[in-house]
């Protein structure tokens, strides 16, 4: 047998258990095993050895759960929730404020946790009820938190970046200093569109009432001070790191620990609240780290067969494709395949294959990195299997039906194309930064 025809049964033996339901780590990891060593013997224990050891030998992995403590520090203590207070009384006279307010927000919950998954759970259970509460129009308020929640994979500290950064061997810092713009350029579609529809439209997000515009400035302060620690906590912490008096590592521990500080001066960190914490670091660390460690594995095996190669010479020398061609094709395989898997197993099945490729055709790994990333924002909100789509529907109220959820993405599954084109048309979108910054 070929090394393309064992490279194309390692693929479908993957794709088939993926599609049984059984976890991503296991999967990808036993299939790498298993064709280890019928290919390679007892020689084949070398590579998850080898996998391990490169794992642990990475120190910016730390970063991982200092900043999923941070995250899920700031929200079970409930002072994130202090920052939506402070945004539903300061963008109350703007076109569709308290949703302008709340994209905002889930800016600010990127830049503490980078899971889509966190923006998701404090927009359900904080933004959907007041919006709701306030008039606004359902499908209205379901499209912002569920396009907002999908920046936490974009900004800094993105998990997707790390992981990408890890599969792909590229620096996690560039990849994160290449998401600030373009999550910025993200939101800032997001809260345009929102404006422009509220103003053509005033049914659908009535304007904030004036005992809450018109507060005492006692009240306006209390606020203030409530919701200023979670933004004095992220700009303590990057501004430390574009300082240069801290690394990246470091950077994630000042976060970590000034948000248990916040909740102490807050008079919030209970028992309940450090436990959930706690609990909830280990789980999603724990599974990211058996995730990379499969990946790696997985990845080994591949180029071992030498199946990037293959794939160039297919692309490049039979197909004649242009470089460009190839880049579209990529990005839509990207929405295609995150329809009906998260992000984390489409990339361990494209980053041995892509990332090759990419760097042969001449583009920049890091900025291919923020185009995969956009293509995974748009695949968590596609149908009939998009992430964002079902956590949003087991948090929704009962009167947002799944009809409601899917027609509320339409217009930012739309901003999200956007962006991606002006990404592709304007590299330097994202390499603008991390070029400055390292002097590239």
């Amino acid at each position: 047998m070929s090394n393309g025809m064992i490279a194309g049964l390692m693929f479908a033996s993957m794709m088939v258990l993926l599609i049984t339901g059984q976890r991503i780590f296991a999967v990808v990891g036993g299939v790498a095993t298993a064709f280890a060593l019928a290919l390679w013997g007892t020689g084949g224990f070398e590579l998850p050895f080898h996998a391990a050891m490169s794992l642990l030998n990475w120190y910016p992995l730390l970063t991982l759960p200092l900043f999923i403590f941070m995250g899920y520090m700031l929200s079970e203590s409930g002072i994130a929730d202090d920052l939506y207070d402070l945004f539903h009384v300061g963008m109350g006279r703007i076109p569709g404020g308290l949703a302008v307010g709340t994209i905002i927000l889930m800016v600010f919950v990127a830049a503490m946790n980078g899971l889509s998954v966190a923006g998701m759970s404090i927009g359900a259970s904080i933004a959907v009820p007041e919006l709701l509460k306030r008039g606004y129009d359902k499908r209205m308020v379901t499209g912002v938190i569920q396009g907002g929640s999908s920046l936490g994979i974009m900004i800094p500290p993105s998990v997707v970046l790390v992981l990408y950064g890890v599969i792909a061997h590229q620096p996690v810092g560039q990849l994160w200093l290449a998401g600030v713009f373009p999550g910025l350029l993200l939101a800032g579609l997001f809260m345009l569109y929102v404006m422009i529809r509220c103003k053509l439209q005033p049914e659908l997000a009535p304007a904030t009432p004036e005992k809450h515009r018109d507060m005492s400035w006692r009240d306006r302060w209390r606020l203030f001070r409530a919701g200023i620690i979670p933004i004095a906590i992220i700009f303590s912490m990057t501004g430390l790191f574009f300082m240069g008096i801290t690394g990246l590592v470091e950077s994630a521990a000042v976060g970590a620990l000034a948000s248990a500080l916040a909740a102490v001066v807050r008079r919030r960190l209970t028992l309940r609240v450090l436990e959930e914490t706690v609990r909830k670091t280990l789980n999603i660390s724990c599974m990211f780290m058996w995730i990379i460690l499969a990946a790696l594995a997985f990845g080994a095996v591949f180029d071992g067969l030498g199946a990037g190669d293959a794939l160039q010479t297919l692309f490049i020398t039979k197909w004649d494709l242009s470089p460009w061609l190839v880049l579209i094709m990529m990005q839509l395989s990207f929405i295609v395949l995150g329809t009906f898997m998260d992000d984390t197993a489409m990339l361990l099945i494209v980053a041995p294959l892509y990332v090759p490729l990419i760097e042969k055709l001449g583009f920049d790994p890091i900025w291919f990195g923020v185009l995969y990333t956009v293509t995974c924002q748009i695949a968590y909100m596609t149908p009939p299997f998009g992430y964002n789509l079902f956590l949003m529907r087991a948090m929704a109220p009962p009167e947002i039906t799944l009809t409601d959820i899917y027609r509320s993405i339409v217009p930012f599954v739309a901003m999200m194309v956007i962006g991606l084109a002006l990404l592709m048309i304007f590299p330097q979108i994202a390499l603008w930064l991390p070029n400055l910054y390292y002097g590239n």
